[in-house]
Parts: structure tokens; C-alpha cells; sequence
């Protein structure tokens, strides 16, 4: 795993400790989980997951309206379900998403989260968050 990648994993475990289900990173072309759970890897094997990541690419299209419509900038967006709480964000020029689900807890503050991610963003040099940039998982 890169240095950066490893280190982004380091930052959402340190936010979560052991809530932390899955993380993954994706751009236009691709797509890499850096961690999944056992448990929800189990629950990932009924999915379409490059189906699940497209629908994460809508986020490139929502970032920039919310860029032209808003007097502020648009950082991440968290979704709650049931069983557990997702937070998307996207870093750097080109940009790279990052996806990641915790279980349910109270209190958490995903504006550090998304500070935190920016600052691994910028002490790297926008280096890509991949583990390895030539394995990356390819949409047909």
C-alpha cells in the first residue's frame, strides 16, 4: 500500500477505531477499496460494486453545481442509514473521492474528518491515494 493511502486509512481509523466498515477511494476511471470489514465485506458480496461507485460519480456533478449555486465551498457529504452512516468527500485537482461507512455513533465530527483528509491531501501533493496506481480496479 502507498504511504499515502496507508496513512489515509491510519486517519479514518483514528476517527473510528473500529466502526469503521469500508473505505474506498475512485475517480472518473476507477476504483479501490483501501479497507473493508470482514463482516461487510460478507454483506458487499450481493452487490454490483462497480454499479455502487458509479452512483458515488454523481457526487463529481453535485460538487460542482453546489460550487456554482453556494457562497461557500462544498467539503463532504454524510449519509445516515439504518445500520450505518456514510461520508464522501473529494480531494485534489483531479479530484479523487473517498468513500467510507461507519456504524452509527453520536457525536462525530466529520468536519475534522474532512480537514483531516485535506491536510493528508496537501502534505502528499495531491500524490495519488491509491494503494497502487497501475492495479487500480477498471470499469469496462
Amino acid at each position: 500500500m502507498s504511504d499515502a493511502a496507508a496513512r489515509l486509512v491510519e486517519a479514518f481509523r483514528s476517527f473510528c477505531g473500529d466502526d469503521l466498515r469500508d473505505l474506498w477511494v475512485f475517480d472518473h476511471h476507477g476504483y479501490e477499496h483501501l479497507y473493508v470489514r470482514e463482516d461487510v465485506s460478507d454483506a458487499l458480496e450481493c452487490l454490483d460494486i462497480s454499479q455502487f461507485i458509479d452512483n458515488e460519480r454523481f457526487g463529481y456533478v453535485t460538487r460542482d453545481t453546489y460550487e456554482t449555486l453556494y457562497y461557500a465551498d462544498y467539503g463532504y457529504t454524510v449519509r445516515g442509514f439504518d445500520s450505518f452512516e456514510q461520508f464522501r468527500t473529494f480531494v485534489g485537482d483531479r479530484p479523487t473521492g473517498i468513500l467510507a461507512g461507519f456504524d452509527r455513533g453520536a457525536g462525530r465530527d466529520f468536519a475534522a474528518l474532512h480537514d483531516r483528509v485535506c491536510a493528508l491531501n496537501d502534505e502528499f501533493d495531491g500524490a495519488d491515494l491509491f494503494s497502487d496506481p497501475t492495479a487500480r480496479d477498471r470499469l469496462p
